[in-house]
């Protein structure tokens, strides 16, 4: 898969935007501490780093509440090469800092909200959005720039009401030519991330055991967008196209599709909540599968 062709450096150097899950509500369950997790997540970057020299990361944490930029390759080794600074320790120093200072504002967050019965998830559909609008800055940057990949590491479970939110950002990332990588590493896997994937290019993997992470990461999730075409790399065995419903935010398996704006309803309505279309029989597809109906979106 490949982006504009004249602004390349070549076809084996990568900008990897990372996702990385600091949601304290699912880290506060796991056997894994965040910890543990966040070691094998600076080794394998340190390894993308080390592959190419021209190799560039970013990582956006993504919490329950917010999300944010917390590391720039691009930055961080200018400012290490002026100071003399050199190794592992020095590159991911203000990483570990601002990760701090997000997951402390983040929790402070959640203390101020009213507990409901809302799930537990992380803002993916935010630092989707960010990991898009720093790539498309890159490719109006006007300079040289390496092939660009999101790869989320995903613990929480998916938020129905992000629904619409992530969609479109995977639909942009298809028209951007960017692959989506997924790592879910929850207990059940998520429909938002297969999807992603899937219709994105991408490489999703959901491994069982977090004590061999790095592993995971290094031999799937570093290979280049060149190197992937002569590489075996998992294949998804099934993607869960289930969507989510306007009206209530509930994943389903049956609904109602409006034939005008394609908005998903569990229940019958009088009128459409999106484009105010009144509905008739013509007007909406009664018992739609909606898995069917997610199948013909990528074509579309």
């Amino acid at each position: 898969m490949a982006t504009v062709a004249s602004k390349l450096y070549s076809d084996d150097v990568s900008l990897l935007v990372l996702l990385l899950d600091t949601n304290p509500l699912f880290w506060s369950n796991r056997s894994t501490t965040f910890s543990q997790f966040l070691s094998h997540v600076l080794a394998f970057l340190n390894a993308v780093l080390g592959l190419n020299q021209l190799n560039r990361v970013v990582v956006i944490a993504t919490g329950y509440c917010s999300c944010d930029y917390i590391y720039d390759s691009s930055l961080t080794l200018s400012g290490n090469s002026e100071s003399g600074r050199t190794g592992m320790p020095a590159l991911f120093g203000s990483l570990l800092e601002k990760l701090e200072d997000f997951i402390v504002k983040d929790e402070e967050l959640i203390k101020e909200q009213e507990h409901d019965e809302r799930i537990a998830s992380s803002l993916l559909s935010g630092s989707l959005s960010m990991a898009l609008c720093y790539i498309q800055r890159v490719f109006r940057s006007g300079h040289l720039h390496p092939q660009p990949r999101i790869l989320c590491l995903q613990g929480s479970p998916d938020g129905p009401e992000q629904y619409v939110a992530v969609m479109n950002s995977i639909f942009s990332a298809q028209r951007l030519m960017v692959p989506i990588d997924s790592c879910y590493i929850g207990t059940q896997n998520s429909a938002f991330l297969q999807q992603a994937s899937y219709i994105t290019g991408g490489v999703h993997h959901a491994p069982k055991q977090l004590d061999g992470l790095f592993q995971f990461l290094t031999t799937i999730f570093a290979t280049d967008l060149h190197t992937r075409s002569f590489v075996q790399l998992p294949k998804p065995v099934g993607v869960d196209f289930r969507a989510s419903c306007f009206c209530h935010k509930k994943t389903i398996d049956m609904g109602y599709v409006c034939s005008v704006c394609l908005s998903i309803f569990c229940e019958h309505h009088k009128k459409c909540s999106t484009c105010g279309s009144v509905f008739g029989q013509s007007k909406l597809d009664g018992a739609s599968t909606v898995s069917d109906k997610k199948r013909k979106a990528p074509d579309s």
